[in-house]
């Protein structure tokens, strides 16, 4: 299904020879479910689904990150929840923002601490190095800033190319959700303890509703890694759920 555009959330209204500063009504739509710390209620009318990094360098056999060895397999339960947790929050009326890395070919705006940490050796392996199937590490347009296969964009969802661990930092994310009109965000993705955390901390600071979403999070660190994530995002930020009780209770609210 090809679903069109969401109709801009953040315009003044032409009426009568004058300005109607009034945005549209964003008719409150609340949708209860379970969560820790406390079982919480959020309005999906001003929520948005956050996807951050599930592209291929992350998440794919030939992917820059299993080039180097790392074990991407155990991302792929996130990935298969994403897969049915992304068009049911579309169906629900919740704007689908996709932040990837998406770095520019001559990284102009990438400072070396970044490079650095993505090429620990210095020896070019790592943002912009081409993979031996052609394509330039975590590089815009490249097959390895691509979606993986079974996650599917669609001409009413949002892209930011991001080019830190925050998807905040040196993008238009801040103002793309500020004219959305969202307070409430649901971050996925990977890595859970790396960009996904970054983000979700920066939109915290930033005055957001966060709420992680356990089962379509994860991370190729150890294990504890994501423990330690979602008690952080508790203890400190906002809130965890579970894909499962999230999808149960969009499929709730659609009956």
């Amino acid at each position: 299904m090809t679903l069109a555009p969401l109709p801009h959330r953040n315009r003044w209204h032409h009426r009568d020879g004058e300005i109607d500063l009034r945005r549209p009504m964003l008719e409150p739509r609340p949708l209860s479910l379970p969560a820790e710390p406390t079982r919480l209620t959020a309005d999906l009318a001003r929520s948005a689904l956050i996807v951050v990094d599930v592209q291929n360098d992350f998440c794919s056999e030939g992917g820059w990150l299993a080039g180097i060895g790392v074990d991407v397999s155990v991302l792929a339960p996130a990935i298969d929840s994403l897969r049915a947790l992304v068009p049911a929050a579309r169906a629900a009326g919740l704007p689908i923002v996709w932040v990837n890395w998406g770095n520019r070919d001559d990284q102009a705006n990438l400072p070396p601490g970044v490079a650095r940490v993505y090429d620990p050796s210095g020896r070019g392996e790592g943002i912009g190095a081409t993979l031996p199937r052609g394509s330039k590490v975590l590089t815009k347009g490249s097959w390895g800033a691509a979606l993986v296969d079974g996650l599917t964009a669609e001409p009413g969802d949002v892209h930011v190319d991001k080019y830190r661990m925050s998807g905040f930092w040196d993008t238009p994310l801040d103002s793309i959700l500020r004219n959305l009109r969202v307070d409430t965000l649901f971050f996925t993705g990977v890595n859970s303890d790396q960009c996904v955390y970054s983000t979700l901390a920066d939109a915290a600071c930033l005055g957001y509703d966060v709420v992680l979403v356990d089962e379509a999070s994860a991370t190729t660190s150890p294990a504890y890694c994501h423990d330690a994530t979602l008690y952080n995002t508790r203890q400190c930020y906002g809130f965890s759920t579970k894909a499962t009780d999230l999808l149960g209770a969009l499929a709730e609210e659609e009956a």
